[in-house]
């Protein structure tokens, strides 16, 4: 009977098993979206479902590692991923509309002030088949807008005082429409999950590396005293420290790959509930014109906005981690319908 080597312990064994079924949420995510409009909705749900798993494997797997590499971690680190899993994701789906509205200093919008705003919503929701969403503005002269919302039932849309001030009646109607559409489709549970999942992830890559730099001089002693045991051990910490680092960006950069495609199909399908694509079209020109920043906006929630609102994102190196796709073919496509 063979005998596995020293070296593979069953936490070993949990992780690399993990590392593999981590592809699995992955290809659904990474998979082309739909472009039928009827059939987004469950799209965005089966992708939503991916990537909480996701997420949720790849927070057992910075644990495990943790428990690899640091004396006495058995005791917190898989308790701790079992909170963070559990807790990320139900912080997201039940109160992310609510962290990104405060995050955001929206404030609701009353019909006294904001008449028109409040009419356009509701014939939007009438003709695109779902209950009036929530309305907020933001006070920021930069124009934008964003939605947010685990699903129509609980869908809100923001729009800066920037964007009432700066564009006509049929450009707000498209901004507006774009956002609807964001709700329809579930874009806003996708987007709303990942802001706080990838917050969730940062914040234990970063608790786990302060910890590691505390007890790697101690595995360091046990790699040089250990043979093949303490090299394992000492390439599992590496491993361990270049994971925790990566993770964040590795999160930030399945959101961006699952963001880019969903505006197209917003501004597609806005398009289709006004019938009028040059009313967006034109809004998209002065948004991308205008070159103030918008003050409450940050990376965690940049995504959200129908245009990038951080203007320092203009660099081709940024442009090519941006969360949305270019505003010229966005307008193109707009164009040509």
């Amino acid at each position: 009977m063979t005998t596995l080597p020293e070296w593979v312990t069953p936490n070993r064994a949990i992780i690399a098993i993990l590392v593999l079924f981590l592809f699995v949420p992955l290809l659904v995510l990474l998979a082309p979206a739909t472009t039928n409009i009827y059939e987004q909705m469950s799209w965005n749900r089966r992708k939503s479902f991916a990537l909480c798993a996701f997420f949720v494997i790849l927070i057992f797997i910075l644990a495990l590692l943790f428990e690899e590499v640091a004396p006495g971690a058995r005791i917190i680190a898989l308790p701790l991923a079992i909170i963070f899993a559990t807790l990320g994701p139900l912080v997201g789906y039940y109160n992310s509309d609510k962290i990104i509205l405060k995050m955001s200093a929206a404030r609701p919008a009353t019909r006294e002030e904001h008449l028109f705003l409040q009419n356009t919503v509701e014939g939007l929701a009438i003709a695109a088949g779902i209950p009036t969403p929530k309305l907020y503005v933001i006070e920021d002269t930069a124009p934008n807008a964003f939605a947010t919302g685990r699903n129509p039932e609980h869908g809100v849309i923001a729009v800066t005082t920037g964007l009432l001030q700066k564009l006509n009646r049929r450009e707000i109607e498209g901004v507006l429409a774009h956002e609807m559409s964001h709700i329809k489709n579930y874009d806003t549970l996708l987007g709303s999950l990942a802001v706080v999942l990838v917050g969730v992830v940062a914040l234990l890559s970063d608790w786990m590396l302060r910890n590691f730099w505390r007890t790697s001089r101690g595995r360091r002693r046990a790699g040089r005293s250990g043979g093949r045991g303490g090299q394992a051990q000492a390439i599992v910490l590496v491993l361990a420290i270049i994971m925790a680092i990566l993770a964040p960006i590795i999160a930030q950069l399945l959101r961006l790959a699952v963001s880019r495609r969903r505006e197209l199909l917003a501004d597609a399908h806005g398009a289709f509930l006004t019938r009028y694509p040059d009313g967006l079209a034109s809004a998209l020109e002065k948004l991308d014109a205008d070159t103030e920043p918008l003050e409450v906006a940050n990376k965690s929630t940049a995504h959200l906005y129908i245009v990038n609102p951080l203007r320092e994102h203009a660099g081709l190196l940024n442009n090519l981690f941006s969360t949305h796709p270019s505003t010229r073919e966005r307008i193109a496509a707009l164009r040509a319908m």
